[in-house]
């Protein structure tokens, strides 16, 4: 092979959609690929390949080509799906031409040149990457014949190269086209390369793609170039900074240039910051706008020097001398125990099947600790090797003691920023506004309005009660991901079966998004981590009837922590009121269904369960749903003193329909004693009318009232308003005082601050339209009391003049009298 000789391979890439400036900025595949061979010695063309590339989704997609590629390349979809071939064949097919050339592609001396850097930088190495495709070393290092031209010819600073035909217009050559090349331009390009050999230039400044992601620790007093800095946003939590390096394969990014941004628990929170060698690698990054990682497309916007700093830079010599063992992998540890020991990390490590050793020993482990000296529960090892990072993600929720670890490959900006934050509580995470800016780090709280509508904006809401916001590392939650839109809490409980019931009260949270949508996700609060394990573990990938759709639902076991991330979007719960800033917003706290009243049996029968009530997960119902849930547990927690009271009040009760109707003197000696016995136990007893409901009261009075309009009409039947004794009473000696005509004065129980109307006494009885109610008379007055056709009895005239005359000292209002 002639090893020696130098060879320029000049490549022309075209894409399924935008071509020039714009290539590989819509993140379309590669279709046409052409190689043009030429001997730099000789400066002659030695070989010519071109190769149609199929697209994955040519076979699902029509018209996947653009009018721009079927018009000035002139292939059409028929021609990529008969005659295209992969990429990888394409890429193994030239490397096997090259070598039947006797040319060795892998000699510094075989060259690559390309019309700017989109081809090789935008278009190659992104779609190899995504494709799992492995290029060959020379697709690493190339030549941009824009720049080369322009170095040579010493073209004018203001003079801008953005095609092949500007060049040939500054060179004042002639256009020329053959039919052997499916792109015209490609033969335009050839021409320039041998018009630069034949000039004398020599091809010795190359550019590089920097494939591996290398370690840097950036420090608080550093000065980044604001224009070499994006920020990324929509990653997947778990990603790393390999992940995000991946994104952008093919540009270069600075040592120790991605730095994921993480909140205020320390959590990333989707957003990293990049900085990059130089702008021109930034424009091509921010070309890479809302291209994938997966099916989640990530944003890219610019960003500042200052924001790169305050994510990565660190001031900690503990975290410098760490980071500067030299080690090629940083794993991250979460969950510890607080009692957690460096030998424990170790052992944890060096057991199992894929065995992995520690960087330096103890020495390799660093405990991430709080001011006062408290572990976090956190921990960062180092590890020499690359192909100890497989092997030791490999344990990732594996156990030490009773609890599962997490593991995550971790960068030194990560190492940095956690330290920080250990340090220092006020650091919190940068938030960003509509237009992907980095705006300062803000605290938000979310919560509900009256409407849906209200959440559009920046409305105050309501600060959430403490106990639905959780912190800490237990694992005694419940995450819920791909649930229909249209599902409610409702669903939720029917989706878990038997497992609700280990859900503690107001434990379930919808998450909704800025503009009051389902996001599709929600939290669980169980009882404790093991609730938590087999809710998880039974229902992770169940599928949830929604109507005629089926929606299979993912289910993983989570933390507080966790929960009150996405609950606050990142930021620190707080007690004021704050504007929307964040993208989820948390649902109602009031999520379980609230309890109705009780009914009659259940106050009878404290141990009754009581039935739940259809719930309403509107924010509208928030307040009545949680008032009822509060009366319902107050009512549980007297219900012993309820039945009490209610036996005494219809004892009471009996004795004055009693002296209403029958035409004799009770004993006064036996109900003196009655009443003093009574009243004694009632001041004993707490105060509980207020949270008794309307209908159980009517209840109460409703079987005596049956029995005493069952009486005899000769008797006309009257109901004195039901006396309610003030808890803190003391009781008063009764003394009887006789008046004329056998008339006497009402005992000290009458006393009633609060009258019953007659729908009180009798609801819903027939008889309520033929009710009449009669002044009392004075006590001057003349004449019958009642002027009917049938009037009461003697006796009962007198107890009425009696209980209404002004004398009384204890009745504070009239009694009330009703007949039929």
């Amino acid at each position: 092979m002639r090893a020696a000789t130098p060879y320029l391979c000049a490549l022309y890439v075209a894409t399924a959609g935008h071509q020039g400036n714009l290539l590989g900025s819509d993140e379309q595949e590669i279709v046409l690929l052409i190689y043009v061979v030429v001997d730099m010695t000789t400066n002659t063309v030695v070989g010519i390949q071109q190769y149609l590339v199929k697209p994955t989704e040519v076979d699902q997609n029509e018209n996947m080509l653009s009018d721009q590629v079927t018009s000035d390349i002139g292939i059409t979809e028929k021609m990529v799906k008969t005659s295209g071939i992969p990429l990888q064949d394409a890429i193994d097919k030239f490397d096997t031409y090259v070598k039947s050339l006797n040319i060795e592609p892998q000699a510094p001396m075989f060259r690559i040149v390309t019309d700017g850097q989109l081809p090789i930088r935008q278009c190659l190495h992104r779609e190899s990457s995504i494709k799992d495709i492995e290029l060959p070393e020379y697709y690493n290092v190339f030549h941009d014949l824009r720049k080369d031209f322009s170095k040579f010819y010493n073209a004018p600073q203001d003079q801008t190269f953005n095609s092949i035909t500007d060049l040939v217009n500054y060179l004042e050559i002639t256009h020329e086209i053959d039919s052997q090349f499916y792109v015209a331009e490609v033969k335009d390009m050839v021409n320039i390369v041998q018009r630069l050999i034949a000039d004398g230039h020599t091809f010795n400044s190359p550019e590089i793609v920097q494939l591996k992601l290398e370690p840097g620790i950036c420090w608080k007093n550093e000065e980044v170039d604001n224009n070499c800095v994006v920020r990324a946003r929509g990653l997947p939590w778990q990603s790393s900074d390999q992940d995000i390096a991946k994104f952008f394969r093919g540009l270069n990014i600075a040592k120790g240039g991605v730095a994921l941004c993480l909140s205020a628990h320390g959590r990333r929170n989707g957003e990293a910051v990049v900085r990059f060698v130089n702008q021109e690698h930034r424009d091509m990054a921010m070309k890479r706008h809302k291209h994938h990682i997966g099916s989640r497309y990530i944003e890219v916007y610019k960003a500042n020097g200052e924001d790169f700093i305050n994510v990565a830079g660190g001031n900690s010599s503990e975290a410098q001398t760490f980071l500067t063992k030299g080690a090629q992998v940083i794993v991250r540890m979460r969950g510890l125990p607080y009692d957690c020991t460096a030998k424990d990390v170790i052992t944890f490590f060096e057991n199992g099947e894929q065995t992995c050793s520690v960087m330096d020993g103890e020495d390799g482990v660093l405990f991430v600790k709080k001011p006062d000296g408290r572990a976090t529960g956190d921990a960062f090892v180092l590890f020499a090797d690359e192909d100890d990072a497989p092997k030791a993600l490999s344990k990732h929720r594996d156990l030490i003691g009773t609890r599962y670890i997490e593991l995550f490959r971790s960068t030194t900006a990560e190492v940095q920023q956690v330290l920080n934050r250990a340090m220092d509580p006020s650091v919190r995470s940068t938030a960003s506004d509509s237009n992907g800016n980095i705006t300062t780090p803000v605290t938000t709280t979310a919560g509900v309005n009256n409407s849906p509508t209200a959440l559009l904006g920046h409305v105050p809401l309501l600060p959430l009660p403490q106990h639905v916001i959780t912190s800490g590392t237990r694992k005694d939650c419940i995450r819920l991901r791909g649930l229909p839109y249209e599902a409610n809490v409702e669903h939720i409980l029917e989706f878990l079966g038997e497992h609700s019931k280990n859900i503690v009260f107001q434990g379930v949270h919808m998450v909704y998004n800025s503009v009051g949508h389902a996001s599709g996700e929600a939290f669980i609060q169980m009882n404790n981590e093991g609730s938590a394990a087999q809710a998880a573990m039974a229902k992770h990938h169940n599928y949830m009837s929604f109507g005629k759709k089926q929606r299979y639902i993912e289910v993983f076991q989570c933390s507080g922590e966790d929960m009150h991330l996405v609950l606050t979007g990142g930021g620190a719960a707080s007690g004021a009121l704050s504007p929307v800033a964040a993208k989820a917003l948390l649902s109602p706290p009031g999520m379980l269904p609230a309890q109705p009243l009780m009914t009659t049996s259940q106050v009878a029968n404290p141990g009754t369960p009581v039935p739940t009530l259809m719930p309403a997960w509107d924010p509208m119902s928030v307040y009545a749903q949680n008032l009822a849930q509060t009366l319902a547990l107050q009512r549980a927690a007297v219900a012993a003193a309820q039945q009490q009271q209610q036996q005494q009040q219809q004892q009471q009760e009996s004795w004055l329909y009693q002296l209403a109707q029958h035409n004799q003197l009770i004993n006064l000696a036996i109900l003196t004693k009655q009443q003093q016995d009574m009243n004694g136990g009632m001041a004993q007893q707490p105060n509980i009318q207020s949270i008794l409901s309307p209908n159980a009261a009517h209840h109460l009075l409703d079987n005596s009232a049956q029995n005493y309009m069952a009486k005899t009409a000769v008797s006309p039947y009257m109901y004195l308003n039901m006396p309610r004794f003030p808890h803190n009473m003391a009781p008063k000696p009764y003394v009887p005082v006789s008046a004329a005509g056998g008339q006497f004065v009402m005992p000290p129980t009458a006393n009633s601050p609060q009258k019953r109307s007659w729908q009180q006494a009798f609801p819903g009885g027939h008889e309520s339209s033929n009710k009449r109610q009669f002044a009392p008379p004075s006590a001057s007055a003349a004449g019958p009391m009642f002027q009917m056709g049938q009037g009461p009895n003697a006796a009962a005239a007198a107890a009425a003049a009696a209980a209404m005359a002004a004398s009384s000292p204890y009745l504070q209002h009239p009694a009330q009298f009703y007949t039929i």
